[in-house]
């Protein structure tokens, strides 16, 4: 089974943010995107480098890339739950966009930025998985200039048995959900038709981490064992209190039905064990 966690934000950004992998990434990004912003070649613009990390280990570690028709492309692994994501996801996607423009550029020379956020945890209101957003006409729905777009890829809403599993995006889901799961000697079919989540795996599988990553690497998977601790512990939590005012629901709901059929309540109450 692969050793290495790749919904770790660290993991994540040493297996899909490196020019060796940029394969793997293509094929990422375009189980996201729409057919006509599918890519063939992507250049990394802040590639993966250990020394990154030796001062700063809780570093950004977000992906920067430009495709072959100068699009450009801003792809994060969130681990952690933060309040206002939303806006943080627009900051970093307009950062990126005005990033284009450097002295003696002009806006003409603007492209197309694309946002992916793969999250760990839950932040829209909608049950779908994978939501984009884009720049509208609100009467007619017109798109306004083309250049804004945003990827929101909720892990935890994507449930499905691989078996039933379709697309190549619940595909990379699966593999990121359940590499721990998986080994390069026992790849199953459904993943193994892909041959850039194969090749994922067998990569993951051999990873090896200097003293500095793994120091970085143990600190982030720290972050997220709490965070799905949190979130175990609070849906447990809601299941008693729920099964709890079901049964108190219950109870009062039968209460009633005695007393209407004539019984007294204290008779009533006796049956039901409430005294």
């Amino acid at each position: 089974m692969c050793r290495i966690n790749p919904r770790v934000d660290f993991a994540f950004k040493k297996l899909f943010g490196t020019e060796e992998n940029s394969d793997i990434l293509i094929s990422l990004i375009n189980s996201i995107v729409s057919p006509e912003d599918r890519v063939a070649r992507i250049e990394l613009r802040n590639p993966y480098n250990e020394k990154n990390f030796g001062n700063d280990k809780l570093s950004v570690l977000d992906i920067k890339a430009q495709d072959e028709r100068g699009r450009w492309f801003n792809i994060e692994m969130q681990i952690t739950d933060q309040e206002y994501y939303d806006r943080r996801a627009m900051y970093y996607w307009s950062r990126l966009y005005v990033s284009q423009l450097q002295e003696g550029i002009n806006y003409d020379k603007l492209n197309k930025t694309i946002g992916i956020n793969l999250l760990n945890f839950n932040c829209l209101e909608n049950k779908d998985f994978h939501n984009t957003f884009r720049a509208l006409n609100i009467k007619n729905y017109e798109e306004f200039l083309g250049h804004f777009e945003i990827h929101f890829i909720e892990l935890e809403k994507c449930t499905g048995e691989l078996s039933n599993v379709l697309s190549v995006l619940e595909r990379w889901i699966f593999f990121l959900k359940h590499a721990h799961e998986v080994s390069r000697s026992k790849i199953p079919p459904e993943l193994a038709e892909i041959d850039s989540i194969s090749r994922a795996i067998n990569i993951l599988d051999t990873m090896s981490l200097s003293e500095t990553e793994r120091e970085v690497y143990e600190s982030h998977l720290k972050w997220l064992r709490d965070e799905e601790m949190a979130l175990q512990t609070a849906h447990n939590k809601g299941v008693q209190e729920g099964i709890e005012k079901g049964r108190a629901e219950g109870l009062t709901t039968a209460l009633q039905r005695l007393i209407d059929s004539g019984v007294s309540e204290a008779d009533a109450r006796k049956l039901l064990q409430l005294d």
